[in-house]
């Protein structure tokens, strides 16, 4: 098989590109917005089903998966997202909102690194619960249990268990307040009466 020319090349990256215009401004008009090549071209659904993902999940094709990951139905996954199963199973629930540049680890190599390579690394599972946010940017370790209807605040490191309808923020992320319900509307609740100093 012979290798195309470079007049061909030239032909092809013209093609590619004009049609990535044409879909960026389809974008542009009807949604407001300019994604990055492989997020305007191809469907993010259509990843989620590739992956076995549950129905309705989408998951944006910056977003990086790796090994044993679960993922529930409706669940939205952002651009930039990590998902790392490489370590053990990661399993995230229904109807869950990943933000964008989130990422998630089952495994870590500091053991490995500070050992001089001599260490293995460490693996533990990560579980996230139905119904749960994380903010955009967290970062949530291996080993850590979210519970459901939880919301993680952006810019967040997670190092450990997050208890159904809790509130958390900061590096390490802490109790900051509970989610509640009023009918079917939900609040998030800061007022310190609202969780235990246990949970903090």
């Amino acid at each position: 098989m012979t290798s195309p020319s470079k007049a061909e090349l030239e032909r092809w990256l013209a093609c590619l590109r004009a049609t990535y215009e044409e879909r960026d401004e389809e974008l542009k008009d009807r949604f407001q917005r300019s994604l990055p090549f492989q997020d305007a071209m191809f469907d993010r659904w259509e990843r989620a089903r590739s992956l076995g993902f549950g129905d309705g999940a989408s998951i944006y094709h910056s977003a990086q998966v790796f090994g044993q990951v679960m993922v529930g139905e409706g669940t939205w996954i952002g651009p930039y997202v990590v998902l790392d199963g490489q370590g053990a199973t990661l399993s995230i629930g229904a109807t869950c909102s990943i933000s964008s540049g989130v990422h998630i680890y089952t495994h870590n190599t500091i053991r490995w690194a500070l050992s001089g390579g001599q260490k293995e690394a460490q693996c533990a599972p990560v579980k996230i619960g139905n119904r749960s946010y994380i903010g955009s940017q967290t970062v949530i370790s291996a080993g850590v249990t979210i519970g459901e209807g939880c919301v993680i605040a952006a810019n967040s490191f997670v190092n450990r268990e997050v208890k159904d309808s809790h509130i958390v923020g900061g590096s390490p992320a802490k109790v900051i307040g509970k989610v509640r319900f009023e009918g079917d509307e939900p609040i998030l609740d800061f007022n310190e009466r609202a969780f235990t100093p246990e949970n903090r």
